[in-house]
C-alpha cells in the first residue's frame, strides 16, 4: 500500500510543476466543498463582496464599466447589446447570483480571499465557473478575451500552485465553463489565500461573469454500490422488512486509510454510523420504517486525518427511498342500467387488476363491461400498483338496473302525401321521439305522425330508473303523380316522332289517349304516327291509391314544307314577317337569308323564329332575297328566292 501511495502522489506532483498548464478536474473521489463561493442569491443586485478583497470599485446597477464589479442574478444585453444576456448563474437558478466583472485597462487581480481550515500534506481540488460575456460580433470581432491566472498562496506570499486558463474565446450563445486543478498543502499549513489575476488589458472586451468557487479534498476513486441492485438507489415500499448490503470498491492511493460509512435521512445533515468502519455494512430495515430517502456513503483518509471532514473524500451516495403504498381510489358509473356498459375507474398507480362478481377479471383502467346483466351487481375489487412497484386495494359497489322494453304497434307504415297516421309506443314512463318533425307532439306515446317524406321515427322509453330503451317506426310516403305530357310536336305527315312525357310518383301507371297512331300507349315516352293535327293526353295514376295526373299536348301535321315567296313589313298588320312553321318538324335545321350583294340579313338555327325584314335593326330595301334552308336530313338542301315589298 505505501508503494501505491506513493506513485499516486507523484503522479498528481507532476501534474503541479507547471505555472500555466491544461486544467485538471480530480479523476478519483471528492470531498464535501471545504469552500463554496456561489455568491448568495436574491433580488438584483447582490451585496459588494465583504470576505474577498479586489482593487475593482462595486457597482449597484447593472453593466459595470471598467474596472468595475457587481453581484446580479442577470445581466440584460450591455452596452449597445455587445454583451450575452444571462438570466441565471452557471446552475440555472433564476435568483443565483453570479460576480460580473468588466476588466480594469491594466491587467490586474480582481479576486482575493483567503481559505482557512485546509488540512496539512492533503490534495485538494480547486475550481471556478467562467463565462466570457461578450459577443463574438463585438469589437468588429476582435475583442479582448479573458485569460485568467488563478495563483494559490500561503499567507506569507509563497506560491503553492498557479494555473492559467489561457484566453477564454467568446462564443455564440453565453457558455459556463469550469476550470480547475490540484494543489497540495504542506503539512503545516492549513491557511491559503486564492488570488484571481486578469493578464488581458481592458477596453473592448476582456468582461466576463465568475461563478461557484469551490475546493474540495481530492483521493483516489471511492466505487460505492448496493449488492444486488444496478445503480446507486434502491426503493423498497411502505411496511415491508428489507435488508441492503452496501459495498465500495477503493482504489489504490492511500497508505493507511481509514473509513467510515456515514448517512443522512431526507438530505440532513451528514452524520457518522458508529463503528461501520470497513467498506462493506449491511442495513436492515423494518416493515415500520418510515418513508423517506436514506443516503449512505463511504468516507476516507488518511489514518492521521480521520478527524477532520475537511481531509475526507466520499463516496456517491447510495440511497435507499422508502416509499408510501399507492392510495387507490376505485369507482364505477353505477348505477347503470341493464343492458349499457358498467366502467369501472381506478387511480393513484400505474398498473390496475381488476376482480369479481361471477369470477370476473380484467386489467386496466377503465375496465369495461359491456350490455351488463342485473347478475353482475355487487362489490369488484381493484389491486393498484405504483411505479414503484408498490401495491394497495380497493372497491367498489355496483348497482345495475332493470331496462324497460320498447315496443310500437307496428314497424313500418304507407300513406301519401299529406295525410297523417298514428304512431302507436309502450313500455315506459316517458317517451321522446325524434325527429319531431311533423309529430303532433314528440313527447307522448302515441303522437300522429304527418311527414313529407319518408321518414324513420325512433322512440325512446324511460323507466323509473332513468333506463331506457328505443324503437322505431318507418313511415313511407308516397308522393301524390303528376303528368307533363311534354312540348307540343310538328311533324311532316307520314313521319313518327316521340312523344317525351315525364311523370313523378310511386309506382305509377301511364297511359295515353287516344291510343290511335302510336306504338305504345301505355309507356311514358311512345312513338306517335297521326295523319293529321292530334291532341294527346297523359294520364299518370298510382297504384297506392294516391291520385291521378292528366296533362295534353298537341302535334302539328304539315303535309309538305311551304315556303312564303314574299312578304310585305309594312307595319298594316297583314303579312308582316316570312315564317316557315314546317320547319319545326327539323329540330336541327339551319336557314340563311342573303341580299343581292352575298351578305348574310338573317339567319335561324334550330328555334324557327320568323324574319321581320330587317337588316342590323334598319328595314331590309325591298326586293329579292336568295334563302338556304339546310334540313339536316332528308330532303336535305332547300334553296329559294322571297320578295321583300312594302
Amino acid at each position: 500500500m505505501r508503494r501505491c501511495f506513493k506513485i499516486f502522489s507523484i503522479a498528481f506532483l507532476s501534474l503541479l510543476t507547471s505555472h500555466t498548464i491544461t486544467a485538471q478536474l480530480c479523476q478519483g473521489s471528492l470531498g464535501d466543498p471545504i469552500v463554496n463561493i456561489t455568491f448568495g442569491t436574491g433580488a438584483n443586485p447582490g451585496n459588494s463582496l465583504s470576505a474577498a478583497t479586489t482593487s475593482y470599485q462595486y457597482l449597484s446597477n447593472d453593466c459595470p464599466r471598467d474596472g468595475f464589479y457587481t453581484v446580479r442574478n442577470s445581466t440584460n444585453a450591455c452596452f449597445g447589446n455587445t454583451w450575452h444576456t444571462l438570466n441565471s448563474d452557471h446552475t440555472g437558478d433564476g435568483n443565483g447570483y453570479f460576480m460580473l466583472v468588466n476588466a480594469s485597462i491594466e491587467p490586474s487581480a480582481f479576486y482575493l480571499d483567503t481559505v482557512k481550515g485546509l488540512c496539512g500534506n492533503t490534495t485538494y481540488e480547486f475550481a471556478a465557473w467562467v463565462v466570457n460575456v461578450l459577443l463574438q460580433s463585438s469589437c468588429n470581432g476582435a475583442g479582448n478575451k479573458p485569460n485568467l491566472t488563478f495563483s494559490i498562496e500561503k499567507t506569507d506570499g509563497t506560491k503553492l500552485q498557479t494555473y492559467n486558463t489561457g484566453d477564454i474565446p467568446s462564443q455564440q450563445n453565453p457558455v459556463w465553463q469550469q476550470f480547475g486543478f490540484f494543489f497540495t498543502t504542506p503539512s503545516s499549513v492549513s491557511d491559503i489565500v486564492l488570488r484571481i489575476f486578469n493578464n488581458a488589458p481592458g477596453g473592448c472586451g476582456n468582461d466576463l461573469a465568475l461563478d461557484d468557487i469551490t475546493f474540495r479534498s481530492c483521493g483516489p476513486k471511492l466505487t460505492p454500490a448496493i449488492s444486488g441492485q444496478a445503480t446507486t438507489t434502491a426503493t423498497m415500499c411502505e411496511g415491508m422488512a428489507t435488508s441492503f448490503t452496501f459495498t465500495c470498491n477503493v482504489s489504490p492511493g492511500f497508505n493507511n486509510p481509514i473509513f467510515q460509512w456515514q448517512q443522512n435521512i431526507n438530505s440532513g445533515v451528514w452524520t457518522d454510523i458508529p463503528g461501520e468502519t470497513t467498506t462493506s455494512m449491511s442495513r436492515n430495515f423494518l416493515a415500520n420504517a418510515s418513508t423517506g430517502s436514506y443516503n449512505f456513503r463511504l468516507s476516507a483518509s488518511e489514518i492521521g486525518n480521520a478527524s477532520s471532514l475537511q481531509c475526507r473524500v466520499v463516496a456517491q451516495p447510495l440511497t435507499i427511498n422508502v416509499v408510501a403504498n399507492p392510495v387507490p381510489k376505485a369507482t364505477s358509473n353505477t348505477p347503470v342500467c341493464e343492458g349499457t356498459t358498467l366502467q369501472l375507474t381506478a387511480s393513484g398507480g400505474t398498473q390496475y387488476v381488476w376482480t369479481g362478481v361471477n369470477n370476473f377479471s380484467a386489467s386496466g383502467s377503465p375496465a369495461s363491461i359491456n350490455a351488463v346483466q342485473q347478475t353482475a351487481a355487487g362489490k369488484y375489487y381493484v389491486l393498484v400498483t405504483d411505479g414503484n412497484g408498490c401495491s394497495n386495494t380497493d372497491s367498489t359497489v355496483v348497482n345495475i338496473n332493470s331496462a324497460p322494453v320498447a315496443t310500437t304497434t307496428f314497424s313500418t307504415v304507407t300513406i301519401c302525401a299529406g295525410d297523417n297516421t298514428q304512431l302507436m309506443s309502450s313500455g315506459g314512463n316517458t317517451y321522446a321521439w325524434l325527429p319531431a318533425t311533423g309529430l303532433s307532439s314528440d313527447v307522448i306515446a302515441n303522437p300522429i305522425a304527418s311527414p313529407i317524406s319518408t321518414t324513420q321515427y325512433l322512440v325512446t322509453v324511460t323507466n323509473q330508473f332513468s333506463c331506457t330503451d328505443t324503437a322505431s317506426v318507418v313511415v313511407t310516403v308516397n308522393n301524390k303523380p303528376t303528368a307533363d305530357a311534354g312540348p307540343d310536336k310538328t311533324i311532316i305527315k307520314g313521319r313518327p316522332v316521340i312523344l317525351n312525357g315525364t311523370a313523378t310518383g310511386e309506382s305509377v301507371l301511364y297511359s295515353w289517349s287516344p291510343s290511335f297512331y302510336l306504338d305504345n300507349p301505355q309507356i311514358i315516352q311512345p312513338l306517335a304516327t297521326p295523319p293529321a293535327d292530334i291532341n294527346y293526353a297523359l294520364t299518370v295514376a298510382s297504384v297506392n291509391g294516391c291520385g291521378i295526373a292528366t296533362d295534353t299536348m298537341h302535334i302539328f301535321v304539315y303535309n309538305d314544307i311551304y315556303i312564303p315567296t314574299v312578304f310585305s313589313p309594312n307595319g298594316d298588320g297583314l303579312n308582316e314577317t316570312w315564317k316557315i312553321p314546317a320547319l319545326a318538324a327539323f329540330p336541327t335545321f339551319e336557314l340563311s337569308v342573303f341580299n343581292r350583294y352575298g351578305q348574310l340579313v338573317f339567319e335561324n338555327k334550330n328555334t324557327n323564329q320568323p324574319w321581320d325584314g330587317t337588316y342590323k335593326g334598319q328595314p331590309a330595301a325591298t326586293g329579292a332575297y336568295v334563302y338556304v334552308i339546310d334540313l339536316k336530313q332528308f330532303p336535305g338542301i332547300l334553296k329559294g328566292t322571297v320578295m321583300i315589298v312594302r
